[in-house]
């Protein structure tokens, strides 16, 4: 089949009467952390605002004061101290990083960056390990799939990205780094209002040595990322327009090719979104809000001529509807072009192709009974049409206990190298899950939440590589829907909030299963345990991270089991004055041996300090 029969303006004229309107009647969106009696508002889950007590989902918020203490150099580094969250990652800074959420495969999770999907079109994947969290205002993971909202990918769970706003008044603010590895950071920010007008800007800056990336060579592989944020807007009263722009940049170093065949190689990188929002209220009880984006994943090889590029055009248009006090309704609709254009180990693809979807969610509230109904009907040039759904019904006790169950369905669209790439099979259909989930939440007090969640994911139709004589022999092989998972598990999550004292521990036991084989699905730990500590007092912090997670296989291609490990960062602060923070991080304070890849080292003992600033303008 062909992947360019249409053009992207006739999908787009699918939908032009509606977004006609919306470019009417948009509404503004708040993207900010926002509280509520001391409950964090979240809005992936739902696609609207909620509190996180209320959203009948399993939702985690990391918020800028907790990316503060934590000093992470990137937001692999963030996610791994989350339940749920698997992380492996090919050696050092700014090496290819895989997240997996409740066992799902990689490219199961889904990256929203402002609302905008930063997954590849390439393979499926995000770069999480070149997106700095500097420029971050917080971060919002939802467990679960969400394909009734967002579409493909969205099967083990969804990661959204706010990065910073503008302030109100006129504010600037900025923090510089050194540290292990000749690692040297920071970041510049000026951010404002004035009237109806709004701004900001940020820049970032990474550059590190690195460490000995593979276990086999003793060559350090270094890293650079250079990032921009600009956020502007106006409030022209009827419309809201805000147009923003991030783009990350850089150089990163590893070794390229198989044992013994192995070089040191480097590799240019280009990610970027870009996004015009207008939003706005035709009449009281109705919101809308259209958004225009681009979205650009690149890797270019500096030792071939191999190169990876995906563009992504779309427009995304959204209206929530009040009926009454009772009742919320969601409907939208969506149209996007994704183009690929690469070329790996002598396999070229340069395609395209249009995405139009249709979307709506109905959130009914009666006493203390809710009722959440969503569906998406997708269209796909390639693959055809895909309906997913969730349902979700709750209870909310007076003594600020809910309990949820729900069930729902997602699906993965086959990237174009599985449709085009080696291997490829342009008759692949979508990767698809059916997931089951029971909850519980109990709000303690102001502070202090106790959570339990279990749940079941079937997932069919997954895409592997079969060849029928072996690697290299005579019969060519071809990507193939043949494999089957199942991940059934156990979530336990507690909050707290003592006084000087704060944090969070969480516990997960899953059992991450190839049906067939009834092997544990690779890179994927059957039990994990995190928890964070933070003690304040005056200008003191101090705090830590810990996580210990139990063995899991490396690769279907190999037999190596990667071992179980615990590993420790502690992180101190100091508040010399109003405007100016000192910070220090000691990270896998035992100096742990361990590994999230096979072959590959993860960061021994290492020390990085920052100093922060902020302050008001004039």
């Amino acid at each position: 089949m062909s992947c360019a029969d249409q053009s992207f303006s006739t999908h787009l004229s699918r939908i032009a009467p509606a977004l006609t309107l919306a470019l009417l009647f948009p509404c503004t969106q708040a993207s900010a952390t926002q509280t509520i009696n001391g409950d964090t508002v979240v809005v992936t889950a739902t696609r609207t605002a909620q509190t996180a007590d209320a959203s009948m989902a399993s939702v985690q918020v990391i918020s800028r004061s907790d990316i503060e203490r934590s000093q992470a150099n990137d937001v692999a580094e963030l996610l791994r101290f989350f339940a749920g969250v698997d992380i492996g990652r090919s050696g050092g800074p700014g090496q290819q990083t895989s997240v997996f959420i409740r066992g799902a495969e990689s490219n199961h999770t889904l990256m929203l960056i402002d609302g905008v999907k930063a997954n590849t079109a390439t393979d499926g994947g995000a770069a999480w390990q070149n997106i700095d969290p500097a420029l971050i205002d917080h971060i919002e993971i939802v467990r679960g799939p969400r394909s009734s909202l967002y579409g493909s990918e969205a099967i083990g769970g969804v990661v959204q990205i706010f990065t910073r706003k503008p302030s109100k008044g006129v504010s600037e603010g900025g923090s510089f780094g050194l540290g292990s590895n000749n690692t040297v950071r920071g970041d510049a920010r000026l951010s404002g209002t004035q009237g109806k007008v709004r701004g900001s800007m940020a820049l970032s800056f990474q550059n590190t040595d690195g460490f000995q990336t593979l276990i086999s060579q003793t060559d350090d592989r270094g890293y650079n990322n250079k990032t921009v944020n600009v956020d502007v807007g106006v409030d022209l009263g009827a419309v809201d327009v805000a147009f923003s722009t991030w783009v990350t940049k850089g150089k990163t170093e590893y070794y390229a090719g198989f044992p013994p065949f192995i070089s040191p190689a480097d590799q240019d990188f280009r990610n970027q979104v870009t996004a015009i929002t207008l939003s706005g209220s035709p009449v009281d009880n109705w919101d809308s809000r259209l958004k225009l984006s681009f979205n650009e994943d690149r890797i270019a090889q500096n030792q071939s001529s191999d190169v990876a590029d995906t563009e992504r055009w779309a427009a995304d248009w959204q209206n929530d509807i009040q009926l009454g006090e009772t009742q919320l309704l969601t409907v939208g609709a969506y149209a996007a072009n994704e183009n690929v254009d690469s070329l790996s180990f002598g396999t070229r693809v340069d395609e395209d192709k249009n995405i139009t979807a249709l979307f709506g969610q109905d959130q009914v509230t009666l006493g203390q009974v809710s009722l959440l109904l969503a569906t998406r009907y997708t269209d796909d040039e390639i693959f055809g049409t895909e309906t997913t759904w969730n349902t979700t019904l709750g209870y909310h006790f007076a003594d600020g206990t809910s309990v949820y169950a729900s069930a729902g369905t997602g699906y993965k669209a086959p990237s174009f190298f599985d449709l085009f790439g080696f291997g490829g099979n342009a008759g692949l259909n979508p990767e698809k899950s059916t997931n089951y989930e029971v909850g519980i939440k109990h709000r303690i007090n102001t502070g202090n939440r106790l959570s339990l969640t279990a749940f079941w994911n079937d997932i069919d139709d997954l895409i592997n590589f079969v060849d029928p004589d072996g690697f290299g022999g005579p019969l060519p092989g071809q990507n193939i829907n043949i494999d089957k998972a199942r991940i059934r598990g156990v979530e336990v999550e507690y909050h707290y909030a003592f006084g000087h004292w704060s944090g969070y521990v969480s516990g997960t036991y899953q059992n991450p299963e190839d049906r067939a084989t009834n092997d544990q699905l690779s890179r994927r730990a059957k039990k994990s345990l995190t928890a964070t500590l933070d003690y304040r007092t005056g200008p003191y912090q101090f705090g830590g991270h810990f996580l210990a997670t139990g063995e899991r296989d490396d690769s279907a291609f190999n037999t190596t089991v990667l071992r179980g490990y615990g590993v420790l960062d502690l992180n101190a602060s100091k508040k010399i004055n109003p405007n100016l923070t000192v910070r220090g991080r000691l990270e896998n304070v035992f100096d742990k041996d361990y590994q999230t890849a096979g072959g590959f080292k993860t960061q021994g003992r290492a020390v990085f300090l920052n100093l922060d600033f902020s302050g008001k303008g004039i």
